[in-house]
């Protein structure tokens, strides 16, 4: 700093420039009294020989995960870019960051960092004044007392309660990846928190309906270069534009240039769906059971294998069970299959495109034209995202969606598709061409079996009693057996904000106020920071020693260390260390190697494909020199890029082309291009199960609802049939809408919300149809309150007609801003709305949630860059 402030002085840059280069934008971020004080806006006149470029984290979890790059000058950010390592082309594009990752400076150099360990000054041993949490002062500690109240807390939690009394809330609770569950479960054990998650019900269905490969590795779609073969793609649910961004986004587009038309069912007409100039389907929330019930009805009853040739007969029979009553598994009813259901031979209610027409809001005739192109003959890509699987009730949907796509034939065969696509293998599916390697950290077991399922973790704090069924997180599912808790602690480790990001948050606000005590890891005041005794402050990626990225299968980051720990943060491991010598383990048995060993591990252990495409080898070229340097212990190996070139450049990626070793057809036997290619095969191998008494039996016995062993439309708890008070009379009800939660480009779920840069560039209204908010008497930029039958929030109004009519969008994981007068969430935080309603395999149901909306009378609401940061101490 000391350097580039003397350039200013002896006039090699301008004060004006200087100035602009160092300015913060809307909001104050200068760190009085840090080294590393300055965020930039642009820094023209600071050439790039001044500084030094270095790959930057963009760790957050949007499924883009893009190459960032931060320009150093004396320790100072003055500016960023992304992808330019080589030029960009079609097959071998660059992966180039969004405005999220562009936005990390104020992440990073916010005023409003968490600086100091602190706690409430209403706290003492036991809770002290419980009800304060959420709105008491902070007063700031040392480190030293800090870590002994929380080991002491721990202490006496495990004598009053045993270890099951310490809940770990966290997004993950992998002792693997979870460096506060490590260290619970090496001391003791904790109970901890498991759900569905992103995955919605494709988290525990397809492992019982024919072993379907886990839809987190992308491998149930074909490649994107297999892809541009498609000559129709459904797009469901999907708008990769705003939840994946960069290469997905690409990648779609190159499949619309190619020629294939493109399809788009969602309640909202999206930024995809304009950017690909799709035909838009507009469907209910939660209700797409009955319209693909009604797409496999039309199907049934118009094909002609003459003159109509449309379900192709020759794949169901050959790779499905449970298609019609001939095949059906032995020792089952007949009758229980799936054809004789959608057609109504026994239930008497046709799955016709008129009965699904009042459930779901899509016209029959869009029902039909759907049903013609799913057809045999043309080359489909039918590719939904997880959205609509986060509803309650939807356990048989995935199994649903593969039947579709079984009754065209849209499997194992180039452009053919059936299959989840978002996130980061949108658009591009396939076993990874590359990965890095172990991090060389022994196992911890948690001996504490209890595990809480998410939409019923604030209840089961509260009332002392849970559903034990299994965990999803070790895909271990059992009869569900109904538990006593005693939950004393509530621990938030990691940069998590489950607070705000888990169904049910007015229940959670009571839950954590019950507790005796609260303790969270984080970097600013999020929900889980603000409702705690105890607050560690930590680093961000940006101030750790550096990391590994894996985003798509062609591509990993590894990135570096930026700057220094700003203030007294510390990272999560070393915390887990000082806690372990409090509560008497010798942390080198949980920690036997430093972070730099652990980084080092993961670089030299990484692969990359063959070029044959037949095997793996090593990634990495590391010398005796890279080794004595770094002083870690290791070998020397030949590999594609050198040590010092993969951490300067940042990414390595498999270079693409058509017809090249490396491309993938889901599901085509024989086997895929690589080794790690694990799942079982459908051709020739195991069936897809469209009747599955495994799925069935699984699900009915975790204890939340049952299902049958075919795919049925079950009315989903708070869904559409619940806006009505009557519905067959169709009277609307007291929560006459439905309420659904998009992703947002000013956030990767609640993380980056308090940027002002991006709180001003995307200003989170909630979004309602024009013709609604006409009969309400709402306006334009009106702030209305959203009461539902759990909680309530206010947003200001954007009018639109890219909603259907009785929808409205509430982008998720705006920070809640609790009014404790009122009890009025005044941040459009949507989980207040969302209850805490297990279904099925536990389900989290974000998408499925009633409101009724109004104007609101009290006091309107600012624009949030216009609202106070939250800055503490």
């Amino acid at each position: 700093m000391a350097n580039l402030l003397q350039k200013i002085t002896e006039k090699q840059i301008s004060r004006r420039t200087f100035l602009a280069a160092t300015a913060a934008g809307t909001a104050g971020l200068a760190l009085s009294g840090c080294g590393n004080s300055l965020i930039t806006t642009s820094a023209e006149g600071v050439p790039d020989s001044e500084g030094k470029w270095i790959t930057a984290s963009c760790w957050h979890n949007c499924g883009g995960r893009c190459l960032n790059k931060a320009l150093v000058v004396d320790g100072v950010v003055v500016r960023q870019k992304t992808d330019d390592t080589h030029p960009d082309t079609p097959d071998y594009p660059q992966q180039r960051a969004c405005i999220r990752g562009r936005a990390h400076r104020q992440l990073i150099f916010g005023a409003d960092r968490l600086k100091y360990p602190m706690k409430r000054k209403h706290w003492a041993p036991g809770g002290g004044d419980k009800s304060l949490r959420g709105r008491d002062e902070w007063v700031k500690i040392s480190w030293e007392e800090a870590l002994d109240i929380v080991a002491s807390e721990i202490k006496n939690a495990r004598a009053k309660s045993g270890s099951r009394s310490i809940l770990s809330a966290a997004q993950m609770n992998s002792p693997a990846g979870n460096h506060t569950v490590r260290m619970l479960a090496a001391t003791g054990g904790c109970t901890v928190n498991t759900g569905t998650r992103s995955w919605g019900s494709w988290m525990a269905t397809p492992q019982f309906i024919g072993g379907l490969p886990p839809t987190n590795t992308g491998m149930t779609i074909n490649d994107r270069l297999d892809l541009l073969n498609s000559e129709t793609v459904i797009l469901w649910g999907s708008n990769p534009a705003w939840s994946s961004v960069s290469g997905s986004v690409y990648y779609a587009r190159r499949i619309k240039e190619a020629g294939a038309k493109f399809i788009a069912v969602d309640p909202f007409y999206n930024e995809s769906i304009s950017l690909l100039d799709a035909e838009w389907i507009p469907i209910r929330p939660a209700t797409d059971t009955a319209a693909m019930l009604a797409i496999a009805y039309v199907m049934i009853t118009t094909d002609d294998p003459m003159s109509n040739p449309i379900i192709d007969w020759d794949f169901l029979k050959e790779n499905t069970v449970g298609f019609d009553a001939e095949s059906m598994p032995e020792g089952s009813d007949p009758k229980d299959n799936f054809k004789d259901y959608v057609l109504g031979t026994y239930d008497g209610v046709p799955k016709s495109p008129e009965w699904a027409t009042k459930i779901c809001g899509v016209k029959p005739d869009q029902i039909r034209y759907l049903a013609k192109e799913f057809r045999k003959d043309k080359k489909v890509a039918f590719l939904p995202a997880w959205s609509f699987a986060r509803n309650n009730n939807t356990d048989n949907l995935p199994q649903l969606i593969m039947t579709l796509g079984a009754m065209g034939g849209h499997m194992g065969k180039s452009g053919h598709s059936t299959g989840i696509c978002c996130h980061g293998y949108a658009f591009n599916g396939g076993p990874q061409l590359l990965q890095p390697g172990k991090n060389g950290l022994p196992p911890v077991k948690n001996p504490v079996t209890d595990a809480i399922m998410d939409p019923e973790l604030w209840s089961a704090v509260i009332n002392g009693k849970y559903n034990f069924c299994g965990s999803h997180d070790s895909k271990v599912y059992v009869k569900g057996e109904s538990r006593d808790i005693d939950i004393r602690i509530i621990y938030h480790g990691g940069t998590g904000n489950v607070l705000q990001t888990r169904e049910g948050t007015t229940l959670g606000i009571e839950a954590h106020r019950k507790v005796d005590f609260v303790v969270s890891h984080g970097f600013a005041l999020n929900a889980n920071a603000q409702y705690s005794d105890v607050v560690l402050p930590i680093t961000t990626e940006w101030e750790r020693f550096g990391g590994y990225l894996v985003r798509d299968r062609e591509i990993n980051i590894v990135w570096s260390q930026v700057t220094e720990p700003l203030y007294e943060a510390k990272d999560d491991q070393w915390i887990a260390i000082e806690l372990l010598k409090r509560l008497g383990e010798d942390p080198k048995k949980i920690y036997p190697i430093d972070i730099k060993q652990q980084f080092f591990n993961e670089i030299a252990g990484a692969q990359v494909v063959t070029p044959d495409g037949k095997g793996m080898e090593a990634l990495v070229t590391i010398t005796d020199g890279d080794i004595a340097e770094w002083g870690v212990k290791g070998h020397p190996q030949q590999g594609r890029i050198g040590f010092k070139e993969f951490r300067e450049q940042g990414i390595y990626r498999v270079e693409r082309k058509p017809g090249d070793n490396f491309g993938y057809i889901a599901y085509k036997d024989p086997e895929g291009p690589v080794p790690g290619a694990t799942e079982k095969k459908l051709l020739g191998q195991r069936k897809l199960l469209i009747y599955s008494k495994e799925l069935e039996t699984a699900i009915n016995n975790m204890g939340y609802s049952t299902i049958k062993a075919i795919p049925t439309y079950i009315p989903p708890v708070d869904g559409y049939e619940k806006t009505f008070s009557n519905w067959e009379t169709q009277e609307k009800g007291e929560y006459p809408f439905q309420v659904m939660n998009p992703h947002y480009l000013r956030r990767v779920h609640s993380t980056l919300d308090n940027v002002p840069w991006l709180q001003e560039a995307w200003p989170n209204p909630v979004f309602i149809n024009e013709d609604d908010a006409k009969d309400l008497g709402i306006a334009d930029g009106d702030t209305v309150l959203m009461t539902g039958p759990h909680g309530k929030t206010l947003r200001t109004a954007t009018l639109t007609q890219c909603f259907m009519p009785g929808v409205i969008g509430l982008p998720h994981g705006s920070w809640l801003d609790m009014d404790e007068e009122t009890g009025i969430d005044r941040g459009g935080c949507a989980n207040i709305l969302c209850g805490s309603t297990p279904t099925g395999q536990g389900i989290s149901g974000w998408n499925t949630a009633i409101c009724r909306i109004e104007k609101y009378a009290g006091t309107p609401l600012v624009p949030d860059v216009q609202k106070p940061q939250r800055i503490v101490l």
